[in-house]
């Protein structure tokens, strides 16, 4: 497995894989796949994320293949630029439990403890998602607060935690 930061040239494959990840995983993300494919030029607004200073996106690759990413954005207003938050976390079912989430977070963090005046990073994650949890838990970051139905996919409402690890 190798972990390697995405470019501009990265953005088509980042792009077939974030609709997947809409797709496969609707609960788990703020975007829905119907609007992801209602964008003009969306390949043109990734290559245009992957090279916005402050953004950080990681891609996991098996065999030069695409398999997970995870995203870095740090705050940019000034009393908020001392933390970042973590956005964007898949993987793709066939590969997990193979240690390529931890990877992609430890990556992350890794890269925000590099960036002068980060001091935390921020995260949500569906609180019935107890894999995703218990990595993140496990990786330091620990729960500060519930929001009640967070995201609405059709009919059925998900709380989201929200977690913090304090570099």
């Amino acid at each position: 497995m190798e972990i390697k930061l995405l470019t501009a040239d990265d953005a088509a494959t980042y792009w077939d894989l974030r609709l997947e990840a809409l797709k496969l995983s609707p609960e788990s993300f703020a975007s829905s796949y119907e609007e992801a494919i209602q964008r003009t030029n969306p390949i043109e607004r990734v290559e245009n994320n992957l090279r916005t200073e402050g953004n950080y996106t990681f891609g996991a690759f098996i065999q030069n293949k695409l398999v997970g990413m995870v995203t870095l954005v740090r705050e940019s207003s000034l009393k908020l630029n001392h933390r970042a938050n973590i956005y964007a976390m898949y993987v793709r079912p066939e590969t997990r439990g193979q240690g390529v989430g931890k990877a992609l977070v430890n990556e992350a963090i890794n890269k925000a403890k590099t960036i002068e005046g980060i001091e935390k990073l921020n995260l949500s994650v569906v609180s019935t998602n107890e894999a995703a949890k218990k990595l993140y838990i496990q990786l330091g970051f620990k729960v500060f607060g519930v929001e009640e139905k967070a995201l609405k996919v059709e009919d059925t409402y998900y709380d989201e935690d929200h977690m913090v690890l304090i570099l």
